[in-house]
């Protein structure tokens, strides 16, 4: 199911002060920026490596709005790791896999993420407290 580790997502409050810290830290390249509305969320994309199934990302993370789980995690938790995300050929498969299995989703059905790819989140309950996402990416990603 799985096809590699697509990304880390890391909750900052700034990206235009966290994006500069990583690309010297890691000598990471920023390759895209978007905002999320519906996610309420800036990010940014950092590529670690290019495989032949896709990229691995540090995703750096700046809500939009204090009221955006985003912005609650900062707001409780700090900077840090977000969620752990997991790259799927069909993501429709695996999450009627994961339904089927039992495994509590926040998302039944996938919704819009970065890039246009097409993502869903798997609750924490039901991988010993890590939120975890699987990404489709796509055509020509």
């Amino acid at each position: 199911m799985l096809t590699r580790i697509d990304h880390v997502g890391i909750a900052v409050p700034s990206l235009s002060e966290a994006i500069p810290h990583y690309e010297e830290a890691f000598n990471l390249k920023c390759v895209h920026q978007e905002t999320n509305e519906r996610q309420g969320v800036r990010e940014a994309m950092l590529l670690v490596h290019a495989g032949e199934t896709g990229g691995s990302y540090v995703q750096l993370l700046e809500p939009l709005r204090e009221d955006t789980p985003v912005g609650k995690f900062l707001a409780k938790r700090g900077p840090g790791i977000h969620h752990i995300a997991y790259g799927v050929d069909n993501i429709d498969a695996a999450l009627a896999s994961l339904t089927v299995a039992g495994f509590e989703l926040i998302n039944k059905t996938p919704v819009h993420g970065t890039s246009n790819s097409r993502i869903a989140f798997i609750h924490p309950r039901a991988l010993g407290g890590v939120l975890t996402e699987l990404v489709e990416a796509a055509a020509g990603h």
